[in-house]
């Protein structure tokens, strides 16, 4: 019987204080829910949820850094292969590293398009990590990292690398077994 007492009461105190940290998560869920929207949009306009140093690591390993360089990225395959793409959120989670970083995982699934080599791409899932910081008082986007969930699409696309210089894809070849 204590042992359930103690059970409960630990579970009450696990609850409250999950509540708690609600208000403390919704600026930074905004921030990244901005970014979706952004996505949505093909990064058009004016981008206010993201810092001046903002990193971008695409799905094929590339790493673009500073806000102007990412978002002249993204606009660009927003006008080609992701135009009219849609990325919808699943399930958010939001983890504080200190009061000022919060580090934000993100499951979604992305409406159907075709890379350049011609591979349609159905309902794809992804996971993003989010390092979203708060500076002036307001939380932005600093860093995302966005990975294919392999084993989602017809084709795997984990034995796929896409080369920004030149834009081009390739196979990797196969494993090699340890002997």
């Amino acid at each position: 019987m204590k042992l359930l007492f103690f059970t409960m009461l630990s579970l009450a105190f696990c609850v409250e204080a999950l509540a708690q940290n609600e208000p403390a998560e919704r600026p930074v869920r905004q921030a990244v829910k901005s970014f979706y929207t952004a996505f949505d949009n093909g990064f058009k306009g004016e981008i206010t949820f993201a810092t001046e140093d903002w990193n971008h690591i695409n799905p094929y390993g590339g790493w673009t850094r500073g806000r102007e360089n990412v978002l002249k990225e993204v606009r660009e395959v927003h006008l080609t292969f992701l135009k009219d793409v849609s990325d919808s959120v699943e399930e958010m989670s939001v983890r504080f590293a200190t009061p000022n970083v919060a580090v934000v995982t993100v499951n979604s699934v992305m409406s159907t398009y075709v890379t350049p080599d011609g591979i349609k791409h159905d309902n794809e899932r992804h996971i993003r990590t989010f390092v979203v910081v708060k500076r002036g008082g307001r939380w932005l986007v600093m860093q995302d990292q966005n990975t294919t969930i392999a084993g989602q699409n017809p084709t795997d696309r984990s034995r796929w690398i896409f080369h920004t210089q030149p834009r081009r894809w390739t196979k990797t070849p196969p494993a090699r077994s340890a002997r």
